[in-house]
């Protein structure tokens, strides 16, 4: 019997999430989602913490959305738990007080924007031994059951960055320090998006190289029918290609304001609930 062990999302999930089933549009989940992972990055450099413990934070929390809905889970306690969870799968283990306390300022923060100036937000650090400190505690312990729980205690996480540097190399183009910091920039950008969930490693791999030679207008045998296209050295579909990098692109375009803030009014479950409800 042949056992899959890739942590990607099935079609059927793809097609339709949780999320979608409950009512929440797809625009607005990629926005949550997106959100969700920067809160987790945000969060991650207040710690000190590795980046790689970050990384798979975010790609655990990327990957809970297609097994439950962000109706019924909120995305800041749900990245508050990828990150303590990630945080001892990388060996580099968080206090969990330290994440509550960074999770509260962020949240004050977020709520802050909705009416006021980032410039003018000061933060009120909750009593040590305050109510709110022990919701979000239970919170972030169930939040990491969950995540255990739904992802069928399948958390081994695969990163980009040691395949890039091969895939680099192979190119030609590793000594160029521009293309590699742009590479490397995509793959992390890369994190605020489902891709991570969805495609292997070597595609999204060839994707964030694809946007360079792209954007710097890079020389590579890749036009020419009659020639090699390089993605096909690493096993990569063009379309497949194509797809994560306009996931990746989508992360650029412009918004109004009323968008950008829309997802940091909605960190809890609670909010999304009443965001449905109004939206009826």
């Amino acid at each position: 019997m042949e056992i899959n062990l890739t942590p990607l999302a099935t079609l059927s999930q793809i097609k339709e999430t949780p999320s979608r089933r409950d009512g929440i549009p797809a625009d607005l989940e990629d926005d949550l989602r997106a959100y969700g992972a920067k809160m987790i990055q945000q969060a991650g450099i207040l710690l000190k913490q590795k980046q790689v413990a970050m990384a798979t934070a975010q790609v655990l929390f990327q990957r809970f959305w297609y097994t439950s809905s962000m109706e019924k889970y909120g995305i800041a306690e749900i990245g508050m738990g990828a990150l303590y969870l990630a945080s001892k799968l990388e060996e580099c283990p968080l206090r969990m007080r330290d994440v509550i306390n960074v999770y509260d300022l962020l949240i004050q923060q977020a709520k802050h924007l909705k009416s006021h100036d980032i410039s003018t937000f000061h933060y009120e650090p909750m009593s040590y031994f305050s109510q709110t400190f022990y919701d979000m505690k239970d919170a972030l312990i169930v939040a990491e059951m969950q995540l255990l729980k739904r992802l069928g205690f399948y958390v081994d996480v695969s990163l980009p960055y040691g395949t890039l540097v091969n895939y680099l190399r192979v190119l030609n183009l590793l000594d160029d320090g521009k293309a590699c910091q742009m590479a490397w920039g995509y793959l992390n950008d890369a994190l605020q998006t489902p891709v991570y969930a969805i495609y292997p490693i070597p595609v999204i791999v060839c994707a964030s190289i694809f946007l360079v030679i792209r954007h710097l207008q890079l020389p590579l045998p890749s036009e020419r029918e009659s020639e090699l296209r390089w993605w096909e050295l690493f096993d990569a579909s063009y379309d497949d290609v194509w797809l994560v990098c306009g996931l990746i692109m989508r992360l650029y375009r412009p918004r109004s304001q009323a968008d950008q803030l829309r997802p940091s009014q909605l960190l809890t479950k609670k909010d999304v609930r009443r965001w449905l409800h109004d939206h009826k």
